[in-house]
């Protein structure tokens, strides 16, 4: 079989964009405007961004961690209240109550922030037991690190254990 000759492709690549447009006034807009007027010589100078520093994209990272888990999306479009109460059946006295008992996918805005603050603890913990693994540093601030990471992460743990127990009082018993 013969192919197909490659010279009709080529050519109607070649032609101008005007001889195969359909509109007869394109070719006019194309010349007739641009043949007095002259776009400016302009010196602009680019703005230059400089790269936020690591401190600062860690503490935004972090900070929508924290947003994120505290359940600002729920609470924007839930509107729970900030803290919940509960009427005591012995005395009739009203008491305030910071986790919402029995309901697993609601929360008060207290309880999901002070949830999330203990998510950020144990984040940060992990990231000061990773600083304390440094070798540049001296050895009284790497133990420092350490027990300060290792003490985060157990308090975050201790804590979340704590509200899952509130929230749900027969859990893993």
């Amino acid at each position: 079989m013969r192919s197909k000759p490659e010279t009709q492709s080529h050519t109607a690549a070649t032609e101008p964009l005007s001889s195969t447009s359909m509109d007869p006034i394109f070719p006019l807009l194309r010349i007739l405007p641009f043949g007095f007027l002259r776009p400016p010589k302009l010196r602009l100078k680019l703005p230059t961004l400089t790269l936020p520093s690591p401190m600062t994209v860690y503490a935004l990272v972090l900070l929508t961690y924290f947003m994120v888990v505290s359940g600002i999306v729920y609470d924007v479009i839930v509107e729970p209240p900030g803290i919940g109460s509960t009427q005591d059946r012995a005395t009739g006295s009203v008491r305030p109550v910071v986790f919402l008992p029995g309901r697993v996918n609601g929360q008060y805005i207290v309880e999901g922030l002070s949830s999330g603050f203990m998510f950020v603890l144990g984040g940060v913990g992990v990231v000061l037991m990773d600083l304390a693994l440094d070798r540049n540093r001296a050895k009284s601030v790497k133990v420092s690190y350490a027990t300060a990471g290792i003490a985060s992460v157990v308090i975050a743990y201790v804590m979340s254990m704590l509200f899952i127990r509130i929230k749900i009082p027969a859990y893993l018993r």
